[in-house]
């Protein structure tokens, strides 16, 4: 098979009877935030009439400033260290001197085109949403996995609804401080590591069972995922259009922003499904 042949047959195998569905959500000035990272905003710095070309034509256009970890995103492997050590071993002090990180920046975060397997936590439970606070542990995965016909294996995206996503639109209540907020375990963690995923995703502000008031003391799963196993981890997803349509395995494309030294990036993942 040629080259052109190769390459018209993958396009017309992804593109011929198949749809996306969205699983990030929009950015908009206001939208919740982590308290430990800058806030997203957006706002225009030139609008149209404010220079009018000799045509007619005009232009307009915005600044952006929001932390890497805003909204959808992927945490690259600099984000989390562990009694001062990187992924790997490496010197979390040394490699962030000079105002980046020198090892495991966010231009290293693989795009991904593989697998995603959606394990739908609350569908296992029969309830629409998980409540505040409360774990997901390995058996919930694997009972999520089962109930899909699919577990995720190695290079695959795992992505874990608990239903949070449903709260988006109320800050307070995304973000959950007085009330805690649902989240894998570490047993749940180390299930996932097991299967060696490339990345592990949730519908909710931090990929951790916070308990009410937590206030992010510490962060057990991303230890375990991060630090110890390399796996990278995707939050703020949008998944209650992907289970109110059935989705369990899916292609999932995340292409993340090659930022120097950055410790994530915003990300819009799709999920390619058949038509």
């Amino acid at each position: 098979m040629t080259t052109a042949t190769g390459t018209r047959a993958l396009i017309d195998a992804v593109t011929a009877g198949t749809r996306t569905v969205e699983l990030g959500q929009p950015l908009f000035t206001g939208m919740p935030c982590s308290p430990n990272h800058p806030g997203f905003r957006m706002t225009l710095i030139r609008r149209h009439g404010d220079m009018v070309r000799p045509d007619g034509g005009s232009a307009s256009n915005e600044i952006v400033v929001t932390g890497g970890h805003v909204g959808t995103h992927v945490d690259a492997l600099s984000h989390v260290s562990q009694d001062g050590c990187l992924h790997g071993g490496i010197d979390a002090e040394a490699a962030q001197r000079g105002g980046r990180h020198s090892e495991h920046g966010a231009e290293h975060i693989p795009a991904m085109i593989t697998r995603g397997v959606l394990l739908d936590i609350p569908a296992v439970r029969g309830v629409d949403a998980l409540g505040p606070g409360e774990g997901v542990t390995a058996d919930d995965l694997a009972a999520a996995a089962h109930r899909a016909g699919a577990e995720p294996g190695p290079g695959d995206a795992a992505l874990v609804r608990t239903g949070w996503a449903r709260r988006f639109e109320d800050a307070a209540s995304y973000l959950g401080h007085d009330t805690g907020v649902p989240g894998v375990t570490e047993d749940g963690a180390r299930w996932l590591a097991e299967r060696r995923v490339v990345a592990a995703g949730a519908d909710t502000t931090a990929f951790e069972q916070i308990p009410a008031g937590d206030g992010h003391r510490v962060l057990p799963v991303h230890r375990i995922l991060l630090v110890e196993h390399g796996i990278h981890i995707v939050e703020h997803l949008a998944l209650e259009e992907a289970a109110a349509q059935g989705l369990t395995e899916f292609l999932f494309v995340l292409t993340p922003l090659r930022i120097v030294g950055g410790t994530g990036s915003p990300v819009r993942p799709v999920a390619v499904v058949a038509a």
